[in-house]
């Protein structure tokens, strides 16, 4: 014991700095796996072999889209009732301008295409009359069309296949939405390599004073590595349900216990990134069911355009002929369809307020059990867990092993 002591007292700067070592093996192991996580977004490293390394969350984000689009859409998210929120007669409202001005334009393109000779003749008079007619009837062919998409909206939505298209198409987007809700978990992860690393680091200067053995610092860095990760990762999510201590502490998982923060921050990430109103757009017009869609539109158009040619029928079928009037029919379809998200577009700001899809996503988030909250990050973590963990053990055992040829030397 005496050649202990004295060894302590020559030595003394080395063992104090054993903890802090430590310390900074089990914040820096942290720091690691949490950035092997994320990064890189692709593969870094020689193709086709395992030297390399893509981030966990990007390389399997098809599977994890298309977790995070099942709890969506299966608890979190109501795209009928969504949809629903929209007054037909408000939208009619805010798209008018730009609507009477597609019909305008529509009108005058069809006609001047399919019939040239016909639409020379008529009298800028006549001209103007058949397009205000036209316009007349455009807001009532708009509330038509908003009723029908709500009464059918399955048949002419996928917003699954919408949601992990978008997910698995942007990688840093779904990055972005496992990150910036597990930022304080990510956190709270170094920091527990610091306080557990400390604490085993003075269990290690101590083993090491009593046996001199050089194993002892590279297992006890490896240590430090592997346990404080699976560690840390475990005390995010577990106790799932509060627990007292002594009847004055209470422990839970920090990600359950943010469940409040987490839900907000998640509805505002969802509607501003991905039900966004031009992400609808374009599922509903490119979609796999868009081509309901279209037919819908066109069967919509043909009416309108009937209803306009019912008062003059026998004139409309000598000047233009019913095959011609088919032929418009169908144009005047096509470019009510390609200038839809532009016409829609000046709506945007009154769809985002009236489909307030952030406070429905964090309104039904507050109401999910604890072990269907906690798919929402836990797969994030379960994937190639254990790699990150090992990683974490060996980093810890080099760093040790270089703390051994420091002590000796």
């Amino acid at each position: 014991m005496d050649a202990v002591l004295a060894d302590l007292a020559a030595h003394w700067p080395l063992y104090a700095a054993i903890p802090f070592v430590a310390a900074l093996i089990g914040y820096v192991t942290k720091r690691v796996a949490i950035e092997m996580m994320f990064r890189p977004l692709e593969f870094v490293g020689v193709p086709g072999t395992v030297l390399g390394w893509q981030g966990v969350v990007p390389r399997h984000g098809g599977r994890m889209a298309a977790i995070a689009t099942d709890l969506l859409t299966a608890n979190l998210l109501d795209i009928s009732d969504v949809f629903a929120r929209i007054d037909p007669e408000r939208i009619t409202r805010e798209i008018e301008q730009p609507l009477l001005r597609s019909v305008d334009e529509i009108a005058r393109e069809v006609l001047r295409e399919c019939h040239p000779r016909l639409w020379e003749r008529l009298p800028a008079m006549a001209r103007d009359l058949l397009v205000k007619q036209l316009q007349a009837s455009s807001p009532q062919l708009v509330r038509r069309l908003v009723d029908e998409l709500r009464e059918n909206l399955d048949d002419v939505l996928d917003v699954k296949h919408m949601t992990v298209q978008q997910l698995t198409r942007d990688k840093a987007l779904l990055v972005r939405l496992i990150r910036e809700t597990s930022r304080p978990e990510m956190a709270f992860i170094a920091r527990s390599g610091i306080y557990f690393g400390f604490v085993l680091g003075v269990v290690q200067s101590v083993v090491w004073a009593l046996t001199k053995e050089p194993w002892v610092m590279p297992i006890f860095g490896a240590s430090i590595g592997l346990l404080t990760d699976w560690l840390a990762i475990k005390l995010i999510f577990v106790p799932r349900e509060p627990v007292r201590l002594f009847n004055r502490f209470t422990l839970q998982g920090k990600f359950q216990r943010r469940r409040a923060e987490v839900a907000r921050q998640y509805g505002e990430l969802i509607a501003r990134e991905v039900l966004t109103v031009p992400n609808l757009m374009n599922a509903l017009l490119r979609g796999p069911r868009s081509d309901r869609l279209m037919l819908m539109i066109r069967r919509m158009v043909a009416e309108a355009v009937d209803t306009q040619a019912a008062a003059a029928r026998p004139l409309v079928s000598v000047a233009i002929g019913d095959q011609r009037l088919a032929e418009m029919k169908q144009a005047a379809a096509e470019r009510a369809i390609r200038r839809l998200p532009d016409t829609v577009s000046h709506a945007e700001g009154y769809l985002t307020t009236a489909m307030d899809v952030a406070n429905m996503v964090e309104e039904r988030m507050l109401r999910l059990t604890p072990v269907e909250y906690e798919g929402l990050l836990r797969p994030a973590f379960r994937q190639d867990e254990w790699k990150l963990i090992a990683v974490g053990g060996v980093i810890g055992f080099v760093v040790g092993e270089l703390q051994v040829l420091l002590m000796l030397h």
